[in-house]
């Protein structure tokens, strides 16, 4: 039991940093610039490790059937990142991500073309990966194993404490600038952008979140006053 545990980590960190490969590398050659994907601080996207471990652990006896495997692994991602999408949205009044202009979407969270690529994710990894890095795991000596995995979840609780921390930052703006306009807002991205390293990884890992930013806890309320004040006169 424990070693299957173990195994399931290890496979959750595999494939959550070969998603933040992924993603990164995609938006990168789309925005033909470098960005860091994912609103974690480290090179890891959470929710393909979680994707990947939810079919390896509850697809495994559909293994002989293509076809159940493919359906049941784009209801279960598709599941997955609607709810995630849904949780983050209440949890930090943010979207993370917009599919809206896609065909044959769902309130904007999931869409039909990411849940066939899932699919086919999907199957690659039961058919594909898994195998391999099933073995290749059993292959390292139960003490490396665990000291691995030791200082991969210290790493990842930090990151999540940091991250969260920095997020919350930007969940909420005071109800005075509900009239905020576009120049407002790009002015309000710039501040956020110079502050620090840690919220420009964030600003240019989702940079059409739309944030709503806690300006009394930087002490900006009389620079966004000034700002709504140089929009109005325009």
């Amino acid at each position: 039991m424990i070693e299957t545990i173990k195994m399931y980590i290890l496979l959750f960190f595999i494939y959550a940093v070969a998603g933040w490969i992924m993603e990164s590398t995609s938006v990168s050659i789309q925005t033909k610039k470098w960005v860091n994907r994912g609103f974690l601080i480290g090179p890891i996207c959470p929710i393909y490790g979680y994707g990947a471990l939810m079919v390896t652990i509850f697809l495994s006896k559909y293994q002989a059937d293509p076809i159940i495997t493919f359906c049941m692994s784009v209801i279960i991602c598709g599941a997955l990142e609607y709810f995630t999408s849904f949780a983050m949205e209440k949890l930090f009044n943010a979207r993370w991500w917009d599919y809206s202009d896609r065909k044959f979407n769902i309130n904007g969270r999931i869409c039909l073309e990411n849940l066939v690529l899932f699919g086919i994710g999907c199957c690659l990894v039961i058919y594909g990966t898994n195998p391999w890095l099933i073995q290749a795991i059993g292959s390292i000596p139960d003490q490396v194993q665990t000291l691995l995995i030791a200082i991969l979840l210290a790493l990842h609780i930090t990151d999540n404490v940091i991250s969260y921390h920095i997020i919350f930052n930007l969940k909420q703006v005071s109800n005075e600038i509900k009239d905020n306009t576009i120049e407002i807002s790009e002015k309000v991205k710039h501040i956020i952008y110079n502050k620090s390293t840690l919220y420009r990884r964030l600003v240019n890992a989702f940079p059409d979140v739309k944030e709503k930013v806690d300006f009394a806890r930087w002490n900006i309320k009389e620079k966004l006053e000034k700002m709504k004040e140089e929009v109005r006169k325009k």
